[in-house]
């Protein structure tokens, strides 16, 4: 995967800037697992990424509908989260192999609770909170 790296994030914009480099790093498909505590940030990163690649609507968190998908001209984003998920299998119930297999970026938050259902990431990025900021880790 590549060299661990950290960051300090000082505020919710610096956030939404690294989703945007994200985007900038011309990655045009792959899955990122997103890793962090509730509320540190990770769908204000998923945010950042959707605004550098053009999207302008809301942003929100699929922690009820498990996934969110955006269209964005030739690019596909899903974004999912499994937080609520009860067991991992409901992710075949879904037909979560079917998102795998699009030209497509996946951002999945909770990763850890589909364990033996996902793929291998290409990112994983992790959060936590230091001070007023985040400390973001990643591969």
């Amino acid at each position: 995967m590549g060299k661990l790296m950290q960051m300090y994030l000082q505020s919710t914009e610096a956030t939404e800037q690294f989703g945007a480099q994200l985007f900038n790093s011309q990655m045009s498909k792959g899955v990122i697992f997103l890793q962090g505590d509730l509320g540190v940030g990770k769908t204000t990163l998923v945010r950042g990424f959707l605004r550098a690649a053009g999207y302008s609507g809301v942003v929100k968190s699929p922690t009820y509908t498990l996934v969110e998908e955006y269209d964005i001209g030739e690019r596909k984003i899903f974004h999912f989260d499994l937080y609520r998920l009860v067991d991992p299998e409901e992710l075949e119930w879904v037909g979560i192999r079917d998102y795998f297999d699009q030209e497509a970026i996946c951002f999945i938050e909770w990763p850890d609770k589909g364990q033996g259902f996902l793929p291998e990431p290409d990112k994983v990025i992790s959060l936590e909170v230091r001070g007023d900021g985040r400390l973001v880790t990643f591969l």
